[in-house]
């Protein structure tokens, strides 16, 4: 069999195989709160077989948006949101990701479809 679908252990998290999904950027966010989109979006690549799943770049302070569109962490109701993602996740049998951002002097512009500039 491949090692490409052998099980990997590391730092005691075992992924069912070596199928991993990077984070996308979503701009599907509301006041940083991940919503159904996030769910359905990540629930998808773990359902089907992914063995890790990283949720899009997720910002640890409103002003670090990329966008104003983008997800965050910086509360406890945010985390709460993330809890329930994670959840399915891993009755998928996948394990879940996150990827902390802070977009620095760039942040808090338009997402991509509105036009350039601060949002």
């Amino acid at each position: 069999m491949s090692r490409l679908f052998s099980p990997l252990t590391l730092r005691g998290t075992t992924m069912r195989n070596r199928v991993w999904v990077s984070p996308m950027c979503q701009y599907s966010s509301r006041d940083g709160h991940p919503t159904d989109w996030h769910l359905v979006h990540v629930g998808a690549f773990a359902r089907g077989g992914a063995g890790l799943v990283m949720s899009e770049a997720t910002a640890v302070v409103p002003e670090g948006r990329i966008s104003p569109l983008d997800a965050g962490i910086w509360n406890d109701e945010q985390a709460a949101d993330y809890e329930r993602i994670t959840a399915f996740v891993r009755e998928q049998g996948a394990v879940s990701g996150i990827q902390l951002a802070h977009a620095g002097r760039k942040a808090s512009t338009r997402a991509p479809w509105l036009g350039r500039g601060s949002g």
